[in-house]
């Protein structure tokens, strides 16, 4: 059974108790629906950039922004997949309900980040080799670390799953229990390629199952990528699995903690000119599950006609142009064209 060292120190736990207040309040904080789905779209974007940036990927955040609108990008194809996968797998934990974590959800997530650029022998496939980390300079080749064989793997990752579970029974804080499997599912480094975005998927998922999505607002990628050394050295914790299975996770802790805190915060100046109104205006917007779920397709597709509504939905004609009216009553959607060739849009 996987059992991590670590301590919980006083910094992790001061931005512990920081980031429970900054919870209530974004959890509590009514958005206006369309600010929020545009706060969710920049979330994205960024959790996609910033993630495939750190693994080398050359498109920058403009260039993200196209490709995630459907646009062409004149760029290297495996980049381009790998920011289409990204969202794929972003979109399949976002949808997930079951707070249990299993293999299934590890393989699945790869799955999603390979496609198209791993072959189907690997993708969404446990390795069947050894694999390194390996330091590369214009003049020389250094082994940083040696992953553990790869008929340990199965059974590690299963060991991990089981500890996630059993973690969350036990009431430990979500943030602690991302921190720690997405250091060692990075450890394990179950795949040929991949890892990392597996793992940086993996901890948001946990996050999202316990409820501390903060509203999908968050992308923890950015802090990464910010400093890319800094995160290299924090995850770094020996040469070898052996090595690092003994050594203590706090050093990794107190960094994934301080950079949850500091993103937390930049969605906190995000919201609060929110916070701010809720004071001085009452009027707010209620909105019916269906209502939410056109608004999101909106988000995603820019623009939609009624019969994209009735598709989505599963509803007749007259039910989907209802919604629309009722939308475009609230001030979310508008109009453009004519009654046979109608398209909506935020």
């Amino acid at each position: 059974m996987y059992n991590p060292k670590f301590q919980i120190t006083s910094g992790i736990l001061n931005n512990l108790n920081a980031i429970e207040v900054i919870r209530e309040k974004i959890t509590n904080c009514r958005i206006h629906p369309k600010e929020e789905l545009l706060l969710k779209k920049e979330a994205v974007l960024s959790m996609v950039h910033n993630s495939t940036a750190i693994e080398g990927n050359r498109l920058n955040e403009f260039e993200v922004k196209k490709v995630l609108e459907g646009k062409k990008v004149n760029a290297n194809l495996r980049d381009i997949y790998e920011v289409q996968n990204y969202k794929k797998a972003l979109d399949y934990i976002t949808k997930r309900q079951s707070p249990i974590i299993n293999e299934d959800d590890i393989l699945r997530i790869h799955k999603y980040t390979t496609n198209k650029v791993l072959s189907k022998e690997q993708c969404g496939k446990f390795r069947k080799e050894p694999v390194y980390v390996v330091k590369r300079t214009p003049v020389s080749r250094e082994i940083v670390y040696s992953c553990p064989k790869h008929k340990k793997v199965r059974g590690l990752v299963m060991n991990l799953c089981k500890w996630i579970n059993n973690s969350r029974k036990e009431k430990l804080s979500p943030i602690l229990i991302a921190g720690i499997a997405h250091a060692e599912l990075a450890a394990i480094h179950p795949f040929t390629d991949g890892n990392g975005r597996t793992a940086r998927l993996l901890a948001t998922l946990i996050l999202y199952t316990e409820k501390y999505d903060f509203k999908n607002l968050f992308a923890l990628d950015n802090y990464y990528n910010k400093n890319r050394p800094a995160y290299y050295n924090a995850i770094h914790l020996g040469k070898n699995y052996e090595e690092r299975s003994k050594s203590s996770l706090t050093k990794w802790l107190e960094y994934f903690v301080e950079g949850f805190s500091a993103e937390i915060e930049l969605v906190m100046d995000k919201i609060k000119p929110f916070l701010f109104l809720k004071n001085k205006d009452s009027h707010k917007i209620i909105l019916s599950k269906q209502e939410l779920q056109i608004l999101d397709f909106l988000n995603e597709m820019n623009s939609v006609t009624s019969k994209d509504i009735e598709d989505i939905l599963t509803i007749s004609k007259r039910t989907a142009q209802r919604y629309l009216a009722i939308l475009i009553k609230k001030g979310l959607i508008k109009k453009h064209g004519t009654k046979k060739d109608a398209r909506y849009v935020l």
